[in-house]
């Protein structure tokens, strides 16, 4: 079991994950965009989702969905499914291309998280929060998904090797025999 643990892409996610929650807890917090503060978690669960698939980003997305909980004191489990989702989406939309060029992975990761953005309001409905609709939802998710597709060239990279995944290798292609 613990050989298991040890090949595992948790090794490579939980510290890449708690780099990214420390950035997201000091840097990510003051820097924000029209009153929005950028979701560089959100889009890391999204980016391994585009990277390795609808599994590997649910894994990813709830890892690190509990790993957030845990550190904003949030109740446990509740962000990891909105970050479940926007792996799963991001990863299932990575489904589109055997291997998408770089602005079509931005596109997913984009896309995966606005949808985990708006997740978080509907999960804070179950939890039974007060008032979880932000006054200005649209603009919210907008803003995360437009962060998230421009941060997207670096996480998607981060998140192939987080998960071992291995890009496709070139091989030159066969000489014809002369006709």
């Amino acid at each position: 079991m613990f050989a298991a643990i040890i090949r595992s892409s948790l090794i490579r996610l939980i510290p890449v994950g708690m780099v990214m929650l420390a950035l997201q807890r000091t840097v990510f917090a003051e820097i924000q965009v029209s009153g929005v503060i950028v979701q560089v978690v959100l889009a890391f669960a999204a980016a391994a989702g585009a990277a390795g698939g609808s599994e590997r980003g649910a894994v990813a997305g709830f890892t690190l969905g509990i790993m957030f909980d845990l550190v904003e004191g949030t109740p446990v489990g509740s962000t990891a499914i909105a970050f479940t989702l926007a792996g799963v989406v991001a990863g299932l939309l990575a489904l589109i291309a055997a291997d998408p060029q770089w602005w079509l992975s931005a596109i997913f990761v984009g896309l995966g998280a606005a949808v985990g953005e708006a997740m978080v309001p509907v999960v804070r409905i179950f939890i039974g929060e007060q008032d979880p609709w932000p006054s200005q939802m649209v603009k919210v998710v907008a803003v995360v998904a437009i962060a998230a597709v421009v941060m997207s060239p670096l996480l998607v990279p981060l998140g192939r090797w987080c998960l071992r995944i291995r890009g496709p290798e070139w091989k030159a292609p066969a000489e014809l025999p002369p006709v």
